[in-house]
């Protein structure tokens, strides 16, 4: 069979869960299925964290082009190579395709929908549009969790139930699932500044992630004395709509308590994750949430918001907390970080949670999927 992949985000500079997710399900299939051929399509020079494995079955096709690039340059290479199946990992497919041709979309969030106003109105039309394009004409849907194929049918009700297929994502085991190293936690701690106690955010800079509700939270915590040692660590890059994060920080009695090292790469991030006291992840919605994975097999207690995915994939293993009350989450991290107790049920449970999900799987089912 002979499969084609869209895997032009792979060169984008900024690294994000749905690049990562396209990373790891190429560096499976070549292994899970070496009869088959895959073409895999991209616009300019893969980034260096996000160059795709390679086998003997991958056909990498560079193919630049100004403008409109999966509606055009992408669109003519399928016609000349008439692959069997196209997978879209993104909410996108061309609007003229190969009849003979299976084309199936991965929709990872359905963001946009419940908060246009955390997204520039450019962008807001488009995702609009593409997304509304891509659930309607392709022949299959793969939903990262059980809330986006909710969410799916919610705001497509047109859509047959049938035609979407839930597959969970996974997370890297080989940067996270290691036992800690003070001296290389400490080489990194103080390239960032990072002294004492942390608790540790790890996503985009940008409105959804709910970032202004953690700090108010941390704002409050830093009101007793006791926790005068502990800092908040907000790493990432900066996303659409960041100036209001860095407004707050910066008016923040807690400002020089707040650190903000910008992108991590991921020999650090399993460092900084290893060291946190918390993770916590408040954002308002998340198609999934891999850094709630990463958090369990790091072994670090995670508080996260109560809402969209996040209970489907924390399950118990989680404290969670009504998503714009700082008070609760304040409270919640009290908890943490007074009980050893608790921390240690906490980080028990978040590695048997973690256990049911891998990219392995993820990959397995996906391909079952884009050749059924």
């Amino acid at each position: 069979m002979k499969i084609a992949i869209q895997a032009a985000d792979l060169d984008w500079a900024r690294i994000d869960g749905t690049r990562v997710y396209i990373l790891n399900m190429l560096k499976y299939f070549g292994q899970l299925d070496p009869k088959s051929q895959f073409l895999i399509y991209h616009k300019k020079n893969f980034n260096p964290e996000l160059t795709p494995a390679s086998f003997s079955n991958y056909k990498i096709w560079k193919i630049p082009f100004p403008f409109f690039w999966t509606q055009i340059r992408l669109c003519l290479s399928l016609f000349w190579e008439k692959p069997d199946v196209l997978w879209m990992p993104m909410h996108n497919i061309p609007l003229f395709r190969n009849k003979k041709m299976k084309t199936v979309v991965t929709i990872h969030d359905l963001a946009f929908k419940y908060f246009p106003d955390h997204f520039r109105a450019g962008d807001l039309l488009k995702l609009n549009l593409l997304v509304g394009w891509a659930v309607r004409r392709s022949d299959g849907i793969i939903a990262i969790s059980e809330a986006t194929k909710y969410d799916i049918l919610k705001f497509y009700p047109k859509i047959e139930e049938n035609k979407i297929k839930v597959i969970n994502h996974g997370f890297d085991k080989e940067v996270f699932d290691k036992d800690r190293n003070p001296e290389k936690e400490q080489e990194i701690r103080n390239k960032f500044n990072i002294r004492g106690r942390y608790i540790f955010y790890i996503g985009a800079l940008q409105p959804r992630k709910n970032l202004k509700t953690l700090i108010s939270a941390f704002e409050e915590l830093k009101k007793e004395e006791k926790y005068n040692d502990v800092k908040l660590v907000l790493a990432g890059e900066k996303a659409w709509l960041w100036k209001e994060i860095f407004s707050q920080i910066e008016n923040s009695p807690a400002k020089l308590e707040i650190i903000t090292p910008g992108k991590i790469k991921f020999a650090d991030l399993g460092h900084l994750m290893r060291g946190a006291e918390i993770f916590c992840f408040p954002s308002l919605y998340e198609g999934f949430g891999i850094p709630v994975l990463e958090a369990f097999i790091s072994r670090v207690p995670v508080i996260c918001a109560n809402n969209s995915s996040l209970p489907e994939v924390a399950g118990e293993a989680a404290l969670y907390f009504a998503p714009k009350n700082h008070l609760e989450l304040s409270s919640q991290i009290k908890k943490v970080l007074d009980s050893p107790k608790l921390r240690q049920d906490l980080i028990s449970k978040g590695l048997l949670q973690a256990r049911k999900f891998s990219w392995e799987k993820c990959a397995k089912e996906t391909l079952e999927y884009l050749k059924s």
